[in-house]
Parts: structure tokens; C-alpha cells; sequence
């Protein structure tokens, strides 16, 4: 499963699998695959962006996000925190996001996505919340870059506390937004034999 996630920068991601997922895509190619479903975590720009879910979605394709960001979204579906979802062959659960910058009742998504018996899952814009203790995942998405969202210290902690098989550093990457390749080393170090951590190549 590990080989399935690509990373398409930033926060954004793709599974592929069946269904196929994209989470918070933003800035994607436009010659990229059609999505079966688009999990967007909240309506900041850098997660949801109503031009990218455009170019991936067709008429049966699914979009989940929660109550603010669907009024910038045609015709999503809305989860509140803990709601299950399944799509196909995949079960998507929403889970608690927030921080000072995202308080609990803008209602902030992760989503723990169940594909083919291994448990993914994506943080979101969140700091080191204790809803964290109630997820079991074999893969982590975490945020490293400390604006809006966890910092190393605070991701390495969430790994502590999650005990994922893998780990794969998110929020990173973009000059305007998130972290740097030093803070992906820096974490990649921190984690030591907590996890292994798995940094995708930028898919364009």
C-alpha cells in the first residue's frame, strides 16, 4: 500500500487503488487521472481549491469535505467528525482537525481511509490533539510545518502516540506555505525506529 500514495505537493496526495483518492488536491496537472473520490479537509485555499476538484472529478466522482468548505464545492458530501463514509471498497472515517488557527467548531477534517486492509491516515491542518490516541493506523500523513499546523516536535510526538508502520511527512514543500526539506530531515531523524519514514517523490 506504502507504494500506492504518491505525493502531488504541499498537502496533496493520490491513492490509487479502487477507488482512486485524491486528498486536498491543489495545483494538480491538468493530464492527471480522474478521481473516484476527493477528500478535502477544509476551505483554505491550499486544501480546497474548487478549480483542481474540477479538473478531476467526472459525474460519478465523490467529494467529501466538511460543512464550510462545501459551500465552495458543487455537490459534496458532508462529514462531521467520527461520520464513516464507504466508497467502493474503501471506508472513509472524518476525524477531529484543529488548533488555535482552526478551532474544534470550524469542524476540520482528517480522514482515516480503510483500502484493502491497511489503515491510512491523514492528519490535515491539526496540532497534537487528543482524539490522535483513538486512531491505530498502519500509515500516517502527518503535517511538519509549524505554520497552522503540527511543527516536527509536535508530528514526532503524534507518531509516538499513533504507532503507524510508516510515516509520511505532509504540509511541505511550497515557498509560501509549510515546511522545508531541512524540517523533512529533521523529522526523518527524530523519528528514529518509531516508524519508517517514507518521503514520496513530487509527482508532476
Amino acid at each position: 500500500m506504502i507504494e500506492r500514495i504518491e505525493w502531488l505537493g504541499h498537502a496533496s496526495f493520490r491513492i490509487n487503488g479502487t477507488p482512486l483518492i485524491y486528498i486536498d488536491p491543489w495545483r494538480v496537472a491538468r493530464n492527471t487521472f480522474h478521481a473516484d473520490v476527493i477528500l478535502v479537509t477544509h476551505d483554505h485555499y491550499d486544501h480546497c481549491s474548487p478549480a483542481d476538484v474540477e479538473k478531476l472529478r467526472e459525474s460519478e466522482t465523490v467529494v467529501v469535505t466538511n460543512r464550510m468548505a462545501s459551500a465552495l464545492l458543487n455537490d459534496a458530501t458532508v462529514l462531521r467528525p467520527w461520520q464513516v463514509l464507504n466508497v467502493n471498497r474503501a471506508c472513509i472515517k472524518a476525524i477531529p482537525a484543529y488548533n488555535s488557527h482552526h478551532p474544534k467548531d470550524f469542524e476540520g477534517l482528517g480522514f482515516v481511509i480503510s483500502l484493502d486492509q491497511y489503515d491510512i491516515y491523514y492528519a490535515g491542518d491539526t496540532d497534537l490533539i487528543p482524539e490522535m490516541s483513538m486512531v491505530r493506523p498502519d500509515i500516517a500523513i502527518l503535517p511538519i510545518g509549524g505554520r497552522q499546523t503540527m511543527d516536527v516536535d509536535d508530528a514526532v510526538e503524534a507518531v509516538r502516540r499513533l504507532r503507524p508502520r510508516w510515516v509520511i511527512p505532509s504540509h511541505w514543500g511550497t515557498l509560501s506555505e509549510g515546511g522545508t526539506p531541512v524540517d523533512v530531515r529533521l523529522f526523518t531523524e527524530r523519528i528514529g525506529d518509531l516508524a519508517q519514514v517514507v518521503v514520496p517523490e513530487l509527482l508532476r
